[in-house]
């Protein structure tokens, strides 16, 4: 693993990602045809993407960033300390780490190191939902399903045993629901399914890329 420190939303933290497929793309790379087996149209897209910052060196969307994840990102500090408070654990602030070819990497929210004395080692991957119907499904389903590709992708990544999945709401401080807490496990059977079909969509976004070099 190579980790670039470095904050999210940085030049830096751009830079350290371009052309490197992520983990909270890992499911839209992963996703398939039922009919062809072909790539969907969001898998297509991002290989089309990567495939052209791989010649550039530069993001393709620009820096592309929602107000919703602007939002996250300043949350983020509050969110880290309301967990440390919560869970009695150190998190401390990392960066984006990668494969050591560079071409998979993880926007890790932070690495817990030590824990109670226990020899295992995590990470906590925060989000700050600004639907409130996500949220109230959150709290009602404890599902979080929709983020595993993200969350054993980091796993593969760091070579970490558990992730912490931070749901952050400082909405919901007076009720004392503002930070909800599920801890995932490391999926070696998940991750090996999802590693091969990494590899697939990487090979793809060569094809592309070669493309441009005929």
């Amino acid at each position: 693993m190579i980790l670039f420190e470095c904050k999210q939303g940085t030049e830096e933290w751009h830079t350290a990602r371009v052309g490197v497929i992520t983990a909270s793309r890992f499911e839209d790379a992963c996703s398939r045809l039922k009919k062809t087996g072909g790539l969907t149209e969001k898998a297509a897209l991002y290989a089309a993407q990567l495939a052209i910052e791989r010649i550039s060196g530069k993001p393709c969307d620009e820096g592309f960033s929602t107000w919703q994840m602007k939002k996250g990102q300043e949350l983020e500090p509050e969110a880290r300390m309301a967990y440390e408070v919560f869970t009695g654990n150190l998190a401390s602030e990392s960066g984006v780490a990668l494969t050591d070819d560079k071409k998979f990497g993880y926007s890790t929210d932070g690495f817990v190191d030590a824990e109670r004395g226990k020899p295992t080692k995590g990470c906590i991957e925060i989000k700050s939902l600004s639907s409130a119907s996500l949220i109230l499904a959150m709290w009602r389903t404890r599902d979080v399903s929709d983020y595993m590709y993200q969350i054993q992708g980091g796993l593969w990544i760091t070579g970490r045993d558990w992730c912490d999945f931070v749901m952050f709401c400082p909405q919901l401080k007076n009720v004392g629901k503002e930070l909800f807490l599920k801890r995932v496990y490391r999926d070696d059977e998940f991750i090996s399914d999802m590693e091969d079909r990494l590899i697939e969509f990487d090979g793809v976004v060569k094809e592309n890329k070669s493309i441009f070099e005929i």
